[in-house]
C-alpha cells in the first residue's frame, strides 16, 4: 500500500517566500545560508543581528579533515564509525579496559553558541576518556562572530588547540570557522544539520538489531539495518535533514509526515533523494498525515516542535502541530510494524510524545542519549588521532 501511496517528486517540498537571506544568497552569499530557515531544531542564533563578518580577502586553509554535514561520510567512513563506537564503548563498559590516552597533552575547544546537556556532558567525558583536555567556550565566554569576525576568532583559536567541537546557529557560521581553521572541526549544531545525533540514532538500531550471539562492533550496520523502514513524524528540521541524507548509507528506507508548511527545506530533500537513488532505498514524499507515514514502520521517530529561539511561536505551532502527538494507539492503528521501536533525541515535551510510547519499552532515547558519548568519541578519535576519516 506504502509504494502505492508514490515516491513523490521533489516538488512535494512546499517552497516558501524567499526570505531577506535567501535573497542575500541569491546575490553570492553561500548555499548553506540559502538553506537556512528560521524553524529548525535549536532555531537560529539569537546573536544574529550583531555580527561582526570579516571583509578581508583571506586564504582559506587547505587539507584539514571536518565533519560539518552528514555528506561528509561516505557509506563505509559511516559504518565504520559506528563500529568504532561499539567498539569503544565494548571496551569501556564490558571488559573494563582503561585507554591508552592518545589525547594526552591535547585540548579540544568546545564552542558552544547554544545551551546543551546531552553533546556537552558526552562531549567532555569522551575527550576526558581519551586523555585530553575539554575547554567549554559558552556564549558568555566566546560569542562568535560578535565583537570579532568568525575569521579571526576561528585562526585564533584554532592555533591554540588541537580540535573544535562547534554547536552554532546559522550552518553558515560553522562553514566560515573550518575554513579558516588549522585543526578539525566538528559540527555540534547548525540550524542545517545535526551529523553527531544521527550517528548516536544509528548506533543505538545497530545494537538492537544486532544477532543474538554477535557484538555490534563486529558486524556492519549495513548488514543490520539494511531493509528497515524508519518514520519521521514531526518538524521538518535539521534533525530531519540528517535523517535523511544518512539512512540511505546504511540502506534503510523513510518516510515523513510533517505539517503543512513546516516541510524539509528542498536543497537537502534533492540531496537526499540522490542519496537514495544511489543506494537503492525508498525516501517517500512527505505527506501531511501521521498514519501514511506510520505505515510499515519499524522505528518511529520524532522531535521537538518548538526549538531554541522559537518561543514566541509556540502558541501557532502547537496548533499546526495538532494530531501528531505520538501515542501508542496512533502508531499501532496505523499499520506500524509490530516490534516498532521509537526514539527521540531529548528533550522531549509531552505534547510530541505520550509517556505510554516514551517510557515503554519500545523506547530506547536513554540508550539513544547515552550513545552521544561513544559516537563522539569516535568522530574525535578517527579526526583527531587517526588524522581524518
Amino acid at each position: 500500500m506504502l509504494k502505492s501511496l508514490i515516491r513523490l517528486s521533489s516538488a512535494t517540498a512546499i517552497t516558501r517566500t524567499p526570505t531577506a537571506t535567501a535573497v542575500a544568497a541569491r546575490a553570492g552569499a553561500p548555499l548553506s545560508t540559502l538553506l537556512a530557515r528560521s524553524f529548525h531544531h535549536h532555531g537560529p542564533s539569537q546573536q544574529a543581528a550583531k555580527k561582526t563578518y570579516s571583509t578581508a580577502d583571506v586564504p582559506a586553509v587547505s587539507g584539514v579533515p571536518h565533519l560539518l554535514t552528514d555528506n561528509d561520510l561516505s557509506p563505509k567512513q559511516l559504518c565504520d564509525i559506528i563500529q568504532r563506537a561499539c567498539e569503544f564503548k565494548h571496551q569501556a563498559k564490558v571488559l573494563g579496559k582503561p585507554s591508552d590516552a592518545p589525547l594526552a597533552g591535547k585540548t579540544m575547544a568546545l564552542m558552544f553558541s547554544k545551551r546543551s546537556t546531552r553533546t556537552r556532558v558526552a562531549t567532555e567525558t569522551a575527550v576526558a576518556y581519551l586523555g585530553g583536555h575539554a575547554m567549554f567556550l559558552g556564549s558568555q565566554d566566546i560569542q562568535l562572530g560578535v565583537n570579532e569576525s568568525l575569521l579571526d576568532t576561528s585562526k585564533v583559536v584554532s592555533s591554540m588547540v588541537d580540535g573544535v567541537m562547534a554547536r552554532v546557529g546559522a550552518h553558515s557560521e560553522i562553514e566560515t570557522l573550518a575554513k579558516y581553521s588549522t585543526v578539525p572541526i566538528i559540527n555540534a549544531l547548525s540550524d542545517l544539520y545535526h551529523p553527531t545525533q544521527i550517528l548516536a540514532d544509528l548506533m543505538t538500531l545497530h545494537e538492537l538489531y544486532t544477532p543474538k550471539g554477535s557484538q555490534p562492533h563486529t558486524v556492519s550496520p549495513a548488514t543490520t539495518l539494511k531493509g528497515l523502514r524508519l518514520a519521521w513524524v514531526g518538524d521538518g528540521n535539521n534533525i530531519m535533514h540528517s535523517l535523511m541524507l544518512q539512512l540511505p548509507k546504511v540502506g534503510m528506507h523513510m518516510t515523513m509526515a510533517t505539517p503543512k508548511g513546516y516541510e524539509p527545506n528542498a536543497a537537502i530533500l534533492t540531496q537526499a533523494r540522490n542519496n537514495a537513488l544511489q543506494a537503492g532505498t525508498e525516501l517517500l514524499g512527505v505527506f501531511h498525515d501521521p498514519k501514511e507515514a506510520l505505515q510499515d514502520a519499524d522505528v518511529v521517530v520524532t522531535d521537538t516542535w518548538i526549538s531554541m529561539g522559537q518561543e514566541e511561536e509556540k502558541k501557532q505551532r502547537i496548533k499546526d502541530f495538532a494530531g501528531y502527538q505520538l501515542t501508542t494507539e496512533l502508531i499501532e492503528s496505523s499499520g506500524a510494524k509490530a516490534e516498532w521501536k521509537f526514539l527521540h533525541c531529548l528533550p522531549r515535551k509531552q505534547e510530541e510524545v505520550t509517556d505510554d510510547v516514551f517510557y515503554s519499552p519500545r523506547s530506547h532515547v536513554f540508550q539513544e542519549a547515552e550513545n552521544r558519548k561513544w559516537t563522539i568519541l569516535a568522530c574525535i578519535h578517527q579526526l583527531l588521532v587517526k588524522k581524518g576519516f
